[in-house]
């Protein structure tokens, strides 16, 4: 049987959820010039890949945390996948916003939450981990005992493997960069010097500009 993660790359690959375009870098939010864009909104739209995303975060939570009492999605990408898996595991859910309202309750987490709830957050995508683990300092504020994080898609970065090293949260994704890459290499969507500019990002993305 293949593995989850070459499968989940494999869909986010054929819905073009990840876009792999070496020659023509794509520019993040963060300034970083980058060769892959990831969007899993796009996940939303296909609904095989959708319910294996879904169908494969609860199998996850069913087998390391079954302890869980409340499903939290880290805004905007996340909202939707974790109010499905909530759903489908008959849970609370709730949402963190990057930044709190400007208006009416100035919430930063909307839904109910209370202190002592066990949660397991979901994220679409974490890159360094910066905005993900904001989420996870503004439940713990709340008196939330975070369980894990759980991600469509990581691009296992250094910084980002010690930014949750130090904020004491452990991760868990349905695929990752270097399945990402295998799997497209083996569909021939790149090829091996297509390849070699793919490492040659992801050693040093912050200085890579194509």
């Amino acid at each position: 049987m293949e593995k989850i993660e070459r499968t989940i790359a494999k869909h986010l690959l054929q819905i073009k959820a990840i876009k792999l375009e070496p020659a023509k870098p794509f520019l993040w939010a963060s300034g970083w010039h980058s060769p892959i864009y990831c969007d899993n909104r796009l996940v939303l739209s296909f609904p095989e890949t959708r319910e294996l995303v879904k169908q494969s975060f609860c199998d996850l939570i069913r087998k390391n945390y079954p302890s869980v009492t409340l499903i939290a999605g880290v805004a905007t990408g996340a909202i939707a996948h974790g109010a499905l898996v909530a759903g489908q595991l008959g849970l609370p859910f709730a949402y963190v916003r990057p930044s709190a309202k400007e208006h009416g309750l100035t919430n930063m987490i909307e839904g109910m939450v209370k202190a002592g709830d066990r949660v397991v957050v979901i994220e679409d995508l974490v890159s360094t981990g910066k905005s993900s683990l904001s989420a996870v300092q503004v439940l713990r504020e709340s008196g939330c005992e975070i369980m894990g994080m759980l991600a469509i898609f990581t691009y296992m970065f250094d910084v980002a493997r010690e930014n949750f090293r130090k904020s004491s949260c452990h991760l868990e994704t349905l695929t990752n960069y270097f399945a990402l890459v295998e799997v497209a290499l083996e569909m021939g969507i790149i090829d091996n010097r297509q390849l070699k500019t793919l490492q040659d990002w992801r050693s040093d993305p912050s200085n890579w500009n194509g």
